[in-house]
């Protein structure tokens, strides 16, 4: 092992094919124990190549009208129909999948690490700010998620970034409180004592040795949030109160094709739940299968 001209560590290329070929060892272990996980996690990355690279796959612009064929059905020229306005529907979808992953992944995250910090600190420090925070989390969890987000957007508004922030805000109780639950036994641990006795800043104590700890319930009930955020944006959306017009989105395509054209032009409708569909049950067989591999309950022996 060697050191760079700037100070890093240098690994020989037999170290380096062998850390290689570790990673591929567990990401083959992983598809063998939890081959449910591995195809949910393939449908992810497949829905999210998809719709990274929406500019290069979608045959048509999501919001060109086309006024000579509305309502057509699937064809050569149109592989999934087209909606109401003329407007291609297979193009639609795949900007979709960039806008429920942008809010899906978004509010996941912010609200994740906010609940996390939160968690964290409300088990470490305790006595009244403990106290503050868990009534503060039993007033937001007193509300569904998807009431909470309509009384969020009714205050701020409508829009991408507006249902960001109304989907993100119910999180982060749900996750805190279940932070702060493995925080508490993880605050009774020796070491942590030793920690503070060894003079130990609250932050160090914190981040070194009390977040590390609790990441493996954290990033379970990260997977969970963003199937509850997906889901949410797409009712927001069709409810009218998510994103709007021209934004192609999931929950405001079943918005417009759902009821009028469920007898006349029924792909409408059909092929955005289907998108909502898999993209959900793939993240719920992503998380329930890394649920499996981390919980040390459930891992084997």
């Amino acid at each position: 092992m060697s050191t760079t001209l700037d100070g890093r560590i240098a690994l020989p290329a037999d170290e380096a094919i062998v850390l290689h070929r570790s990673y591929w060892q567990a990401t083959l272990h992983f598809c063998r124990r939890e081959p449910l996980g591995a195809v949910g996690a393939v449908l992810v990355l497949i829905i999210a190549i998809t719709g990274l690279s929406a500019e290069l796959i979608a045959p048509y612009s999501p919001t060109a009208n086309d006024f000579a064929a509305m309502t057509e059905a699937p064809s050569w020229t149109h592989w999934l129909g087209t909606d109401q306005f003329g407007r291609d529907l297979l193009s639609r979808i795949i900007y979709g999948a960039r806008t429920a992953l942008i809010v899906g992944l978004t509010s996941a995250i912010v609200g994740g690490f906010a609940g996390l910090v939160l968690g964290v600190a409300s088990a470490y420090f305790g006595g009244r700010l403990d106290l503050v925070f868990q009534r503060i989390f039993d007033v937001v969890m007193a509300f569904p998620l998807i009431i909470m987000a309509l009384a969020v957007v009714a205050i701020f508004g409508t829009g991408v970034h507006n249902v960001i922030v109304a989907i993100t805000i119910p999180l982060i109780p749900r996750c805190a409180r279940v932070v702060r639950s493995s925080a508490l036994a993880i605050r009774e641990i020796p070491y942590v004592d030793a920690a503070r006795a060894c003079g130990y800043s609250h932050s160090r104590i914190i981040l070194r040795h009390m977040v590390p700890n609790v990441m493996a319930p954290f990033l379970i009930m990260l997977t969970a949030f963003v199937g509850q955020a997906i889901l949410a944006e797409a009712s927001l959306s069709y409810l009218g109160l998510g994103v709007q017009e021209p934004t192609p989105a999931w929950g405001l395509m079943l918005q417009g094709g759902a009821e009028e054209y469920a007898s006349t032009a029924p792909w409408i409708a059909i092929f955005p739940g289907l998108a909502i569909a898999l993209t959900v049950f793939g993240v719920s067989l992503f998380g329930d299968a890394l649920r499996d591999v981390l919980d040390p309950k459930l891992r084997e022996r």
